[in-house]
């Protein structure tokens, strides 16, 4: 394995892990960068005796830059490493954008450094509870790079996965609509548990009636797609989805998710009838159960907002 000196401009959860890995196997950590309290507490954790330094100072002594900044933030930081003089041909520069490809990096480019897009596809919390982790990793990078991009996933333990610079947003939005959106709604579907269920004696947390109900589902929707539908959608239960939906406006729980319940229904009986799960009929009165919802709650929207009649 080929040492190399790595820095990390930006050491948040992923950038911090992404270091503390790498030094694990085998590889100099140079130093890292970081402002706040907390980016430091984590650096001091998982990366101890390595400095804190200002970015500039960061990039003048790798070989290897990792940019750990927000998507929106990337390409200044970019340009204003490009524009301080720290940038020298030949240097590898990552970042770990989903979104951004090789475009975010095109004043560094100019400078002569070599540019990777490298995305791991994985939730970090930014302890060491993520070091064992492993995962695809979503990279872009040109033929020069690319033996070095696949070497730097394999230290790390995971899994190279190439993506078409024109592709980096969609390849991006598929992950956020799956595991951003998921946390959204399991938190709202622990929020209905704990209005539903009684409090006191016997009690059971939500978290811990969801667990093996999402983990089984989550397994077989991996596992089998559509096939793994199961619940009155797909069964065309009309009736048990008008209760839900009677059920969710007089528990006077967040609006948002009653939104919620109505579009992914919808999504749900698309994708039933796509599928050959739902018959058009059924579909087509699932559908009209839900516009009915809609239009419900728009009312009640109105009459709360005084609107009613004018």
């Amino acid at each position: 394995m080929q040492q190399l000196s790595i820095g990390v401009i930006g050491a948040g959860r992923v950038g911090t892990v992404l270091a503390a890995k790498f030094r694990l196997a085998g590889h100099t950590i140079t130093s890292v960068s970081g402002r706040t309290d907390a980016t430091r507490m984590r650096a001091e954790a998982l990366l101890p005796g390595i400095e804190i330094l200002e970015p500039a100072a960061v990039a003048a002594r790798s070989d290897v830059l990792i940019l750990s900044v927000p998507d929106d933030s990337l390409i200044r930081v970019a340009e204003e490493l490009a524009a301080s003089g720290t940038i020298r041909p030949g240097q590898f520069v990552l970042h770990t954008s989903g979104r951004h490809g090789l475009e975010a990096l095109a004043a560094m480019t100019r400078r002569g450094a070599r540019p990777i897009a490298f995305h791991p596809a994985m939730t970090f919390t930014g302890t060491d509870v993520d070091l064992d982790r492993r995962c695809v990793f979503g990279l872009t990078a040109a033929d020069a790079e690319r033996t070095l991009a696949e070497q730097l996933v394999a230290d790390l333990g995971g899994t190279a996965m190439w993506v078409d610079e024109a592709n980096r947003a969609l390849y991006h939005a598929a992950l956020a609509h799956g595991a951003n959106h998921l946390v959204t709604l399991v938190s709202q579907s622990m929020d209905l548990l704990r209005a539903a269920l009684s409090e006191g004696q016997g009690a059971v947390e939500p978290a811990a009636v969801l667990r093996p109900l999402l983990a089984a589902a989550l397994d077989n929707s991996l596992s089998f797609g559509d096939a793994a539908l199961t619940g009155p959608v797909v069964r065309g239960d009309v009736t048990t989805i008008r209760a839900h939906v009677d059920a969710l406006s007089q528990a006077h729980v967040d609006p948002s998710t009653v939104d919620a319940y109505l579009e992914m229904a919808k999504a749900t009986a698309d994708r039933a009838e796509t599928s050959g799960r739902l018959s058009s009929a059924d579909a087509g009165q699932v559908r009209q159960v839900l516009i009915e919802a809609e239009w419900d709650t728009l009312a009640e929207l109105m009459v709360d907002s005084g609107q009613a009649g004018n």
